[in-house]
């Protein structure tokens, strides 16, 4: 009796060992997976002589932040789309970035934000348009995905959806900053003059840089899915309800498992025409060219030769990282598969 119970503890010992090394195999085989993540914050006139240290120093901590929070969600075997969440979150929030808080005024003096989102395993996606009591519009857009049929709502619309589905809509002040306000007033002073106009003549930089501007983040987690988030508060002075690329999918934002995630930042209307996130997933599934040499075609060749400006971010279901933009700065940072971290803003 007494050998027999010795078996049955030794047995019981031996699985217990077996299931621990099982679930650290596994564990480690994981962790071998590669996975990353990038952010970016828009792409414009973005001038270090024009940047004091101070700034400077903020839009990198900000931008820190952000990966920080999409990458613990990464090493933490979570989704790629909880990742993207965590790190837009972070810079919706923030009055640096023409997006969430820091989103632009419309002609009108209102604000109106638009958010998308992709699951690059289903090719399932979210999109909201003209929101404006909306705090955290790429959540809205998840839901969108998530929770309706649709792929993309608009206005008021969207905000009942967004109010049957829990989201407690805040007062339009909440947007308000002085310096946006001021450039929406600078830009009015100067009607007569085209977006370009300001741009190749460097007309008070500072408000050129913010004509238009997103951010938007990729990942690729541990389980091999890529997820694309892009959100942005439009053009400056827009009217009569302009709607950019950031909620058009394939325009600013996408994903395939099978190819790449991207979300970009520019000229909106120019992203539209080309179909530039998209693009850059065709001449990687069609022409099996890379992910950079993708990217580099579709924005430093087709965008550039058809007059547009901005640039991506992108990753690929390799984990790795192609970054295009033909301005002079991008806010920009990422997380690569070796845990490396980068964050730049100038071009060169």
């Amino acid at each position: 009796m007494a050998i027999h119970q010795c078996r049955t503890i030794h047995i019981s010992i031996l699985i217990g060992i077996l299931l621990i090394s099982g679930c650290q195999n596994k564990q480690h085989i994981s962790s071998n997976k590669p996975f990353g993540l990038v952010i970016h914050g828009g792409a414009g006139t973005i001038l270090k002589k024009n940047m004091s240290e101070e700034l400077e120093s903020e839009y990198i901590e900000k931008l820190k932040e952000s990966l920080h929070a999409g990458y613990t969600v990464l090493e933490n075997q979570g989704s790629s789309l909880d990742a993207i969440q965590a790190a837009i979150t972070i810079l919706e929030d923030s009055p640096l970035f023409n997006a969430g808080k820091g989103a632009v005024f419309t002609n009108a003096g209102t604000n109106e934000l638009d958010a998308a989102i992709m699951d690059g395993k289903t090719l399932n996606a979210g999109a909201v348009a003209g929101v404006k009591r909306i705090k955290n519009p790429l959540y809205l857009a998840r839901l969108v995905m998530e929770k309706s049929p649709h792929v993309l709502l608009t206005g008021e619309g969207a905000e009942a959806f967004a109010e049957e589905n829990g989201i407690e809509l805040i007062s339009p002040d909440y947007f308000f900053t002085e310096q946006r306000w001021e450039q929406l007033q600078q830009l009015k002073e100067q009607q007569d003059k085209s977006v370009s106009d300001l741009m190749q003549q460097n007309i008070n930089t500072e408000s050129a840089n913010h004509l238009f501007g997103t951010v938007g983040c990729v990942a690729l987690d541990q389980e091999g899915n890529l997820a694309a988030g892009t959100s942005t508060g439009g053009l400056t002075n827009k009217r009569f309800g302009r709607v950019g690329d950031v909620p058009i999918i394939g325009a600013g934002t996408y994903a395939n498992n099978q190819t790449c995630a991207v979300s970009a930042t520019g000229e909106g209307e120019y992203f539209i025409r080309s179909v530039i996130a998209y693009d850059i997933s065709a001449l990687m599934d069609y022409r099996k060219m890379s992910l950079q040499n993708a990217a580099d075609r579709v924005i430093m060749e087709k965008l550039t030769d058809l007059g547009g400006t901005g640039g991506i971010i992108a990753i690929d279901n390799n984990g790795h990282i192609a970054i295009s933009f033909n301005t002079s700065g991008m806010y920009r940072g990422y997380i690569d598969m070796d845990g490396e971290m980068s964050i730049k803003i100038y071009k060169y």
